[in-house]
C-alpha cells in the first residue's frame, strides 16, 4: 500500500543528459532478454522524461535543490573501469583479521574479485543483480520494480531506467544469518572524469528469518561522482531485519539513496543511516507497516560542516492495527553546512492501535549552520499514539562551563557534549559491533573537526 499524490513536472530540460545515456546505454544492460526487465527500464524511462528532475517548487524537494549536478558533465560508468579500479582499503565493522559475506560494488558494479560469500547456509542467495537476472531470473521478475515507486520519484524512475547491477540478498523462511552481511559501494571517477552511477538492491527475508545487512559508502575523491541508489526491501510475516547504513563519501560526491520497504505481520525493519560525507546527499526511506503487528525502526545521525548539504527525508506508513514506529534523528552542523530533516507519519482508517513516534533534533555548531526541520503527522484513525517533536540549538553553555570548570579545554569539552548528543541515536543500534564501529566514526569526525582537518 503507497500513497498517491500528484507529483509536479520537474526541468525537464535537465533529464535531457540523463535520457541521452539511457538511450546510450541499453543495448549493454543485462537482462534483456527478460520481458519484465525491459518493460522496467522501459516505463522508467518514459516516466523519467516526463517528471524530470526534482526542483525546489516540488514540496518534497522545497529545501533541497539538484542545481549544483546541472554544473557537472557527469559520464556513465562502465563495467570496465570499476574492473580496473584499485581498491586499497575496504572498511568494515568486523574486529581486524575477521572475514565474513561481503559484495563489493565499485560504481555500482559488482566486484566479484573483493567479494565473498562463504559461510552463508544453504539456500541462502547473496549476488550481483546482474548476475541475478540469469541466474536466479523468475525470483528477480517477480520482486524487482514492486515497492520502489517510479511513477512518483523521478530518481527512482531514473535508476530503473538503466537498472544493471547491486546487491541482490535473499534469505530463506526460518534462516537465522549469525554473522552481518555487509555492502560495500566505492565511488570513484573513472580516469578522474565526473563519473554517474545508479546501482539497484533487492532484499527480500523470508517469514521467520533473520538477518543484519550493512552498508558502507565510501569513496576516494579526486573527481565528481554522482551516485543515485534504489533500494526495495521484503520483510516477510515474523522475520526480523536489521538495515544499516553508513555514508563517508568524499565531499566532491552527490549521493542520492531511496529506500522502499514493507514490512508484513508481526515482522520487525530497522534501519539506521550515519551520514559524514559527499557534498551534497539525500537518503530517503519510505517503509509501509502491511502487517497486523509490524514494527519499524527508522533511525539515524548526520554530521556535517563546510558547504555540505544533507537530506533526510522518511514516510512511515500504518495501513495495519497495532503498527509500531520509531524515528530519532539527531545531527551535527558546523560551519556553512545545511542540513533537512522531512519526516512523515501516515496513519490509515483501520489502522487502530498505532503508536508512532518521531524526533529530530539538531545542533548547530556556528552562526551559519542551519537546519530545515518538518515534522508531520497524517491520522485517519481515532485510537492512535502518535507524537513528533524537532529542536535545534546551541551547545548548553552551563554545560560547558561545568566540564571546563573542571580543566578540561574549551575544544574537547565541546567535542564532549556534542558525542553525548549523538550517542542518544547511536544507541539506537543493538548490534554492540555495529553500534561501536559508527560510534568510533562520530568520534573520528569530532577528532578531525577540532584538528582542522575538515
Amino acid at each position: 500500500m503507497a500513497t498517491t499524490h500528484s507529483t509536479p513536472t520537474g526541468d525537464t530540460a535537465a533529464a535531457r543528459p540523463y535520457l541521452d545515456q539511457i538511450d546510450r546505454l541499453k543495448g549493454e544492460l543485462p537482462g534483456a532478454a527478460l520481458s519484465r526487465v525491459r518493460e522496467l527500464r522501459r516505463d522508467g524511462r518514459e516516466r523519467f522524461a516526463a517528471l524530470g528532475v526534482p526542483t525546489v517548487r516540488q514540496e518534497a524537494w522545497k529545501y533541497t535543490s539538484l542545481r549544483p549536478l546541472e554544473k557537472v558533465a557527469f559520464e556513465p560508468a562502465t563495467a570496465a573501469a570499476a574492473a580496473g579500479t584499485h581498491i586499497d582499503v575496504l572498511p568494515t565493522v568486523r574486529p581486524a583479521g575477521q572475514t565474513g559475506p561481503r559484495l563489493v560494488f565499485v560504481n555500482g558494479r559488482l566486484r566479484a574479485d573483493l567479494s565473498s560469500t562463504d559461510g552463508l547456509p544453504d539456500g541462502v542467495v547473496l549476488t550481483g543483480l546482474a548476475d541475478a537476472l540469469s541466474s536466479h531470473a523468475d525470483f528477480v521478475g517477480e520482486r524487482l520494480g514492486r515497492l520502489a515507486n517510479a511513477d512518483e520519484h523521478p530518481l527512482v524512475a531514473l535508476n530503473t531506467a538503466v537498472l544493471a547491477d547491486g546487491p541482490v540478498l535473499h534469505i530463506p523462511r526460518g534462516v537465522v544469518l549469525d554473522d552481518p552481511i555487509e555492502l560495500v559501494f566505492v565511488s570513484a571517477a573513472a580516469d578522474g572524469r565526473a563519473t554517474v552511477f545508479h546501482p539497484r538492491t533487492l532484499i527480500v527475508a523470508d517469514p521467520l528469518s533473520k538477518a543484519v545487512v550493512i552498508e558502507h559508502h565510501v569513496g576516494p575523491g579526486g573527481a565528481p561522482t554522482f551516485a543515485n541508489h534504489t533500494a526495495e526491501v521484503f520483510v516477510g510475516e515474523g522475520a526480523t531485519l536489521r538495515h544499516y547504513k553508513v555514508q563517508r563519501e568524499q565531499t566532491d560526491a552527490f549521493h542520492v539513496s531511496h529506500a522502499a520497504a514493507t514490512v508484513c505481520r508481526d515482522a520487525c525493519y530497522d534501519n539506521f543511516i550515519l551520514t559524514s560525507g559527499a557534498r551534497l546527499s539525500r537518503n530517503e526511506v519510505h517503509a509501509v507497516l502491511d502487517g497486523t503487528g509490524a514494527s519499524c525502526h527508522v533511525s539515524g545521525a548526520y554530521l556535517v560542516t563546510g558547504e555540505q548539504h544533507c537530506d533526510t527525508t522518511t514516510l512511515i506508513d500504518h495501513a495495519r492495527p497495532y503498527g509500531t514506529s520509531r524515528e530519532v534523528y539527531k545531527g551535527a552542523i558546523d560551519e556553512r553546512a545545511r542540513a533537512v530533516f522531512q519526516g512523515k507519519i501516515i496513519v490509515r482508517p483501520g489502522a487502530q492501535k498505532t503508536d508512532g513516534h518521531q524526533l529530530n533534533r539538531a545542533l548547530l555548531l556556528s552562526d551559519t549552520a542551519e537546519i530545515d526541520s518538518k515534522p508531520e503527522l497524517e491520522i485517519y484513525a481515532d485510537d492512535v499514539k502518535c507524537s513528533h517533536g524537532a529542536t535545534a540549538g546551541e551547545l548548553d553553555d552551563e554545560a560547558l562551563f561545568y566540564l571546563r570548570s573542571r580543566g578540561i579545554p574549551k575544544e574537547e569539552a565541546r567535542g564532549l557534549l556534542i558525542a553525548s548528543f549523538l550517542a542518544e541515536a547511536i544507541d539506537e543500534i543493538p548490534e554492540e559491533p555495529v553500534r561501536d564501529a559508527f560510534a568510533a566514526i562520530a568520534t573520528g569526525w569530532l577528532a578531525a573537526r577540532r584538528g582542522g582537518a575538515r
